[in-house]
């Protein structure tokens, strides 16, 4: 959250925005959000500042293989919102209420990290698309906003939607708004002890 102040250095009233929590007070704000106030869009400037905060994310080898495809036109945001909502399931079915859904696409990683993966037998790039969306939610909690990160959705559609290449994953959609409440439910989480050892694995 961030809080507005007032400063007077003498020729000019400065409004000031602060920073009002800590990292870990962030983090436990975040939660996943699937109830939209309907009446609140969400402001472009918002959006670009949790578009910057996951341009800065580290990635393997600076491949940065990510594009963020911010979908907040109404009649196309439904359509995206309806490739996301299975009902059947009674999975992503508040997508149709959320102001913007935002689709992410890995992108191409660059050849160093394309050989990193192909000989460590490990997906870099996906978990630099993790970061990156991680870095854009926590900017999105602090800047007020409620989101949640969805992987059940027809692939295909949306690439249809959004005009995607063929050969590129749409990974993951992240739905954004403001929340309907400001409910902070309890994090229920494995305890230190069982994620945590030092020194040797236990």
């Amino acid at each position: 959250m961030r809080k507005l102040i007032s400063v007077n250095d003498g020729k000019m009233l400065l409004e000031v925005y602060l920073c009002t929590m800590n990292f870990l007070e962030l983090v436990n704000q975040r939660q996943s959000c699937r109830a939209y106030d309907p009446t609140r869009q969400v402001e472009r400037e918002k959006l670009e500042s949790c578009i910057e905060a996951a341009r800065l994310a580290p990635s393997a080898c600076n491949a940065q293989p990510w594009k963020f495809i911010v979908v907040d036109e109404p009649e196309l945001k439904k359509k995206v919102a309806r490739a996301a909502d299975a009902s059947l399931l009674g999975i992503n079915r508040f997508t149709k209420d959320s102001p913007v859904l935002v689709v992410v696409v890995r992108e191409s990683a660059n050849l160093t990290s394309k050989l990193g993966t192909l000989l460590k037998d490990k997906p870099y790039p996906l978990m630099d698309v993790g970061i990156a969306v991680e870095h854009f939610c926590l900017q999105a909690t602090s800047e007020g906003l409620g989101t949640c990160i969805m992987g059940w959705f027809d692939e295909q559609k949306v690439k249809e939607l959004l005009g995607i290449p063929g050969k590129k994953r749409a990974e993951l959609i992240i739905s954004v708004g403001y929340a309907a409440t400001n409910e902070l439910r309890k994090k229920i989480r494995k305890p230190a002890d069982e994620i945590r050892s030092y020194n040797r694995y236990a």
